[in-house]
């Protein structure tokens, strides 16, 4: 399986130009995705504070674009649909780090949906920078009507 690169993820999920936080889908799979973020460092990132910072809970929208991207990619295999999705729920949301614009590296998102249907998904997700684990929760996110 080859490298989705962000130019494909900008037609496959609603999140367009700078809200896109997403450079590369490096592996996924009908029930997971590990995706790739260098843009979570840029200036222009809409989810920075006025001050500049970046705080480690941003990480949770960055992970529901993974989730967003398998529930795309995996739309055609018993997946979810291809219409759009709302985060409806957040549990066991751990931060590790107060923010994300002091981190060095390339965060690694990884995404697993542990259920889901035509009407919602359960998904577990971590984000992690050089081998340290930076956040991780589970998430329910519901697709249809009002999404």
């Amino acid at each position: 399986m080859s490298i989705i690169e962000r130019d494909q993820i900008l037609t496959m999920i609603p999140h367009a130009g700078t809200m896109c936080l997403l450079d590369a889908v490096l592996d996924w799979n009908e029930h997971s995705v590990r995706c790739l973020s260098r843009r979570y460092r840029q200036q222009d990132n809409p989810l920075r504070r006025a001050d500049g910072v970046l705080g480690a809970a941003c990480g949770i929208e960055i992970a529901a674009q993974a989730m967003a991207v398998q529930g795309r990619l995996t739309s055609g295999a018993g997946g979810p649909p291809s219409g759009g999705g709302y985060l409806a729920s957040l549990r066991d949301v751990q931060l590790r780090a107060g923010r994300l614009d002091a981190i060095d590296g390339d965060l690694i998102i990884e995404a697993e949906r542990l259920m889901g249907d035509a009407r919602g998904a359960s998904y577990r997700f971590t984000l992690a920078a050089q081998g340290v684990e930076l956040l991780s929760g589970r998430a329910t996110v519901l697709f249809g009507a009002g999404a």
